[in-house]
């Protein structure tokens, strides 16, 4: 096939590699060898019961037919009744959409609203596919530093800094993928001040604000004063509620942009599976106990996981704040992708080098400690084999 075939705006993508490793750690098992892939960014538990329990029953009442291209109205509404008690967000259910999960959201919320040129702001690490959303659209995506030696919070002056007339946007996940950092609210309202003296957008991504330890809070940009107009905010059920295979997200933001993404999701997507939208009125409504439970596991998990890393002579990793995530700094002159391969050949074990989240993501690696307790525990004694 000829290059010229392809469009301008795929040549320069690369592969996501928060997919593409785990993809290359199933080909491995296929083929026989053992490997302990800590590279893939879903929970370990099966979905809740009462959820695969509805969809059972949706299918079964043959609601398999196509429905509202915004969702139903059933599963608008409760995602309503969330925004406003666990956000402050309070919105129409005319301006909020499900989605074919998170990802879907956020492309979805970009073409609307990115030009070719236009240069959108991403605090760097940062989810890969962030950037190359911005990139695929035409925009040009614009690493803002995050400071290590200050837990990972985004450089505000550098940020100022880096506004130019062609700023159209700042994406901002928080919790973070991939440090497992929250934006504290001070620096969420400084964030807030310069897109609102330079009327730029926030694309909030908040798909891991369940994922909470320590009493530490989430807090929505959203709903800060004078947000309302400037703020897309895009969450789901993948990390929360265990759901990643169903693809099932949702996006709330202000009417003009709403209006735009129903027209391009009836025109691609159509809506998101309907049977899957029954089981997140029940995931919404009947689950929170469930989630209680994961989130218990995973701060116990970290607390296990992450202290050993530490004792580790080649990594150092901050304590998360939220996520599944640890995110530790290499203590000895190699890159990422160096180190994960010697991981790969002498431990067996699948890390995403920190190269594949952004510039200042070089340096570091990272694990998703979301697996049973003995296979963090024998990760840890295959680390060991490193040295």
């Amino acid at each position: 096939m000829k290059s010229g075939h392809l469009a301008k705006r795929v040549l320069n993508v690369t592969a996501s590699p928060t997919v593409s490793l785990p993809d290359k750690a199933r080909e491995l098992r296929s083929k026989g060898i053992t490997v302990i892939d800590l590279s893939e960014g879903q929970p370990h538990f099966d979905t809740p019961a009462p959820i695969k329990e509805a969809a059972k029953a949706a299918l079964d009442a043959g609601f398999v037919f196509y429905v509202q291209s915004a969702g139903l109205p059933e599963l608008r509404n409760e995602i309503k009744a969330k925004l406003l008690r666990d956000n402050g967000i309070d919105v129409p259910i005319s301006q909020i959409m499900a989605t074919v999960g998170a990802k879907q959201a956020i492309f979805t919320a970009m073409l609307c609203t990115i030009n070719e040129g236009d240069e959108v702001l991403i605090p760097d690490p940062y989810w890969g596919s962030h950037a190359s959303m911005v990139e695929v659209i035409g925009g040009r995506p614009i690493s803002v530093p995050m400071r290590y030696e200050k837990g990972f919070a985004v450089d505000i002056e550098k940020l100022e800094e880096l506004v130019t007339s062609k700023t159209k946007m700042v994406v901002l996940s928080s919790p973070h993928n991939p440090t497992g950092m929250i934006a504290p609210k001070d620096d969420l309202e400084a964030i807030a001040d310069i897109c609102k003296k330079n009327e730029i957008l926030v694309l909030a991504d908040e798909i891991y604000e369940k994922l909470v330890y320590d009493g530490v809070r989430h807090y929505s940009i959203g709903s800060m004063s004078g947000m309302e107009d400037l703020t897309i905010t895009v969450n789901g059920f993948s990390k929360s509620h265990s759901m990643t295979g169903w693809r099932l997200g949702y996006v709330v933001a202000p009417k003009d942009i709403m209006d735009k993404m129903l027209i391009v999701q009836q025109h691609s997507v159509t809506h998101p599976t309907s049977f899957v939208q029954k089981a997140g009125v029940v995931a919404l409504r009947d689950c929170a106990k469930y989630v209680d439970e994961m989130v218990q596991y995973y701060k116990k998990a970290r607390d296990y996981f992450v202290p050993e890393l530490n004792r580790l002579n080649y990594l150092h990793c901050e304590m998360p704040q939220s996520t599944f995530y640890a995110f530790p700094k290499i203590t000895r002159p190699t890159t990422s992708a160096v180190l994960c391969d010697m991981l790969l050949e002498k431990a067996k074990v699948f890390a995403v080098p920190g190269s594949g989240f952004g510039k200042y993501g070089e340096g570091y690696v990272r694990f998703v400690y979301a697996q049973p307790m003995d296979t963090l525990k024998e990760t840890i004694e295959s680390l060991k084999k490193v040295s």
